[in-house]
């Protein structure tokens, strides 16, 4: 389980919003899978939404960090 998370705290905020937008087009291509009952590993889903929450976690972060220093 460990080779599939993130370390999006070495990521620039670009990169992490480009990974997001990756992982939300792949959890949508995985819920279309399911209708044609295509999907094999279905702990994908689980192991895509952490990692969508994770990135929003640490944009959410860096964002507090930066309002904090105004």
């Amino acid at each position: 389980m460990k080779s599939e998370t993130l370390d999006v705290k070495k990521f620039q905020d670009q990169q992490l919003k480009d990974e997001l937008a990756s992982l939300q087009k792949k959890l949508f291509d995985l819920r279309s899978q399911t209708v044609t009952e295509k999907v094999k590993d279905t702990s994908q889903f689980k192991k895509t939404r952490r990692n969508i929450a994770r990135i929003n976690t640490e944009l959410r972060a860096r964002q507090q960090r930066a309002s904090a220093k105004k």
